[in-house]
């Protein structure tokens, strides 16, 4: 007997304090108890956008006029595939209420527990925590006091994620550059993730680890603490396959545009990014070739956001 198969629109709604809004399943239903994002069956003929506000009028009361793609999460739950289809609510109209009796909570995304959560919503967590640009670190590691100046004024300018690469350099100078790009992160509200093959860095502060797709494909766990953030750079299906394997927070699929760093790489174009992360259930950052002009495209093809390295570097 085919298992059913159900397209769910959920909505992702915050509010000026950065908490969204959640609800829970009435204990009688499927993964009942659980917290959830509010949302439902998308209906035969319908749009996605349709859906939505037809959802979010009926459960909540709230009239949606504009919503954003967030992720979309296949999942399989045994009796039943779901792919949860989440959107950003932009402008509406109305206060939310529990119209169906469902008691809500507005939660900072930091503070949800996923254990609370169904497994299927636990991705969408993980997307709310992360921005939408990822700054890569440009030149020069070898003389660090240019490139901190370039790090601050890049964080300065609303960079919240930083991945420090630098392989130019030794594990020793990598290890106090790192001490030195932390402390200015974490002074400054942003999280630094470390490109460095893990036993060479080991103590080394940090928010987070990135894996070179080479990493990736060595490993048989997924490496760093339960509370760090880890992600790793993928080419291909296989690559975003084993990241979501592993268990990893992220993924960067590149490259998406032609780019001066790799002119032999045949870039992806966003039909091809759309489809390789479709299946994958972990949000997606779109690399290559990209600047923040890019980023409603990312956005409109499914992705998280933009990585970067000269997009995002400051002269």
């Amino acid at each position: 007997m085919p298992r059913k198969q159900i397209h769910v629109m959920a909505g992702a709604l915050q509010d000026d304090q950065g908490r969204v809004l959640v609800t829970r399943r009435p204990d009688q239903a499927h993964q009942g108890g659980l917290w959830e994002f509010p949302g439902g069956k998308l209906e035969p003929g319908e749009t996605p956008e349709q859906g939505l506000a037809r959802e979010l009028d009926e459960e909540l009361g709230i009239r949606v006029y504009t919503s954003r793609p967030l992720i979309r999460v296949h999942h399989d739950y045994g009796d039943r595939h779901i792919l949860l289809d989440v959107h950003r609510i932009g402008a509406h109209a109305g206060v939310p209420q529990g119209r169906e009796g469902q008691p809500l909570a507005w939660l900072h995304p930091d503070a949800m527990d996923p254990t609370r959560f169904p497994a299927a919503d636990r991705p969408i967590i993980t997307a709310l925590r992360l921005p939408q640009l990822l700054l890569i670190t440009g030149p020069d590691p070898r003389d660090p006091a240019t490139l901190l100046a370039r790090l601050e004024q890049a964080i300065r300018g609303g960079v919240r994620l930083v991945q420090l690469r630098a392989h130019e350099i030794d594990d020793a100078a990598y290890r106090d550059l790192a001490a030195r790009a932390y402390a200015l992160c974490t002074a400054n509200g942003a999280r630094l993730l470390l490109n460095r093959d893990p036993a060479g860095i080991v103590g080394c502060p940090r928010h987070g680890l990135h894996l070179s797709a080479r990493r990736l494909a060595s490993l048989s766990e997924r490496p760093g603490a339960p509370d760090e953030l880890v992600g790793a750079s993928c080419h291909d299906a296989t690559d975003l396959t084993r990241a979501a394997a592993l268990g990893l927070d992220y993924a960067l699929l590149s490259p998406v545009k032609p780019t001066a760093t790799h002119p032999e790489a045949h870039p992806l174009g966003w039909p091809r990014f759309a489809a390789l992360i479709d299946p994958i259930p972990l949000p997606v950052y779109a690399l290559g070739g990209l600047a923040p002009t890019d980023l409603s495209d990312a956005i409109r093809h499914g992705a998280q956001g933009i990585a970067a390295i000269r997009g995002l570097w400051p002269d």
